[in-house]
């Protein structure tokens, strides 16, 4: 039986939303909150943010096309009409009372099942890339038994097989999407999984430096480049820091969104220079 939301979550969808635990949840100043919260003036207590939206309230990196997209995802109980307006995409969930939260003030669904929900939006690599973000060691938001424990429950469902592979690829230590995105290339390439966020101490500083993705026993780094670097003191800070690892022993491939186009001819490169057989 679905769950008054007004009851369990919310105490005022006009002001401060409060959590059961009445704890205040955080003010927002992002103009996607500001706008999200315009709606929830509108909605009905039963209805919450879902998809990509609660996706973004949570902070959780996306395909830039849905970034910039103003389209605003809600959701209701089965049995409640879907919610209509401009600017606004409704949908039907069944919904339970640990499916939900509340994110800068707004009834959202929570973190396993937003993941779960964009099982039918997302490519497999965004998938991952979405689920690394949630599980980072630094400051989880959901645990990597909570999204499997979903799946399992949920069995079959559309995005379904995504998810279970999904799974399998997540990891806590990615700290980007291309990073995510570079890592189920080179997985479901059938190369070796490499160690992700690896931790190496250069002979020369005797500091503790962090690989992008590292094949340890052929001492091969995958760094990936993104448009931040293209300024002068991060090109001359990654130069440095390349020479370095070259130094130790390693060799460094630097990579960027225009290798990732193309899935097949970036493993066999990799796999040349892993010197592995294709």
């Amino acid at each position: 039986m679905p769950v008054p939301l007004a009851s369990r979550l919310v105490a005022s969808r006009r002001g401060t939303s409060i959590a059961a635990s009445g704890e205040s949840a955080p003010p927002t100043t992002t103009h996607r909150c500001a706008r999200c919260a315009k709606f929830a003036l509108r909605l009905r207590d039963d209805a919450f943010f879902s998809h990509t939206t609660a996706a973004l309230l949570f902070g959780a990196p996306l395909p830039p096309e849905l970034e910039a997209s103003p389209a605003v995802h809600v959701s209701v109980p089965r049995q409640l009409p879907r919610p209509h307006a401009r600017g606004l995409i409704g949908h039907h969930l069944e919904i339970r009372a640990e499916d939900l939260a509340v994110r800068h003030g707004l009834t959202v669904t929570s973190p396993a099942r937003t993941w779960f929900d964009l099982g039918a939006m997302l490519g497999l690599g965004d998938l991952v890339a979405v689920g690394d973000f949630l599980l980072h060691w630094r400051a989880p938001l959901v645990s990597a038994r909570e999204l499997r424990g979903l799946v399992n429950a949920r069995g079959s469902t559309r995005g379904i097989r995504s998810l279970r592979d999904a799974l399998d690829l997540l990891s806590d230590r990615a700290e980007s999407r291309p990073e995510s995105l570079l890592r189920v290339i080179v997985v479901r390439g059938g190369l070796p999984a490499p160690a992700v966020n690896y931790a190496v101490v250069q002979t020369e500083t005797g500091r503790d430096v962090r690989l992008d993705l590292a094949f340890v026993e052929q001492k091969l780094v995958l760094e990936y480049q993104g448009d931040y670097h293209r300024t002068r003191a991060q090109w001359r800070k990654d130069m440095t820091r390349r020479t370095r690892l070259e130094a130790d022993g390693w060799r460094v491939m630097e990579l960027n969104a225009d290798d990732l186009l193309d899935p097949d001819e970036l493993v066999a490169r990799i796999a040349k220079t892993l010197a592995l057989p294709r």
